[in-house]
């Protein structure tokens, strides 16, 4: 069984760090391309960043040069640290690994609020 399990959210002020953790378990994780999507209340799910298997990256535009999207394959964990975070940021962040059936974590909530 296929398991995703996000951690690392929660509260920060505006200008502040957060580092999101993924940890993927029943299957091997390195043969897999992976990424995060958020959703803000009210708002639709917005893919933020990937990561496929050969570690080639990519970002939405909105945080580019903010967030580093990583990965340990030796852990099965993947990371999105976020860095200058402003209140567009908080939402719902979810990590997803495609095999190419899409598995998905449960979320972890990122609130930047002063």
């Amino acid at each position: 069984q296929v398991q995703l399990v996000e951690s690392g959210g929660g509260l920060v002020q505006p200008g502040g760090s957060l580092r999101l953790s993924c940890v993927a378990s029943g299957l091997i994780f390195r043969f897999f391309n992976m990424g995060w999507y958020r959703q803000a209340p009210g708002k639709e799910r917005e893919l933020v960043a990937t990561i496929l298997r050969s570690g080639r990256t990519n970002y939405t535009d909105s945080v580019k040069g903010r967030f580093t999207i990583s990965r340990d394959n030796a852990k099965n964990a993947m990371y999105l640290q976020m860095n200058s975070l402003t209140p567009e940021d908080t939402a719902l962040y979810y990590c997803y690994l495609d095999s190419p059936l899409r598995y998905w974590g449960q979320g972890t909530p990122v609130t930047v609020s002063s």
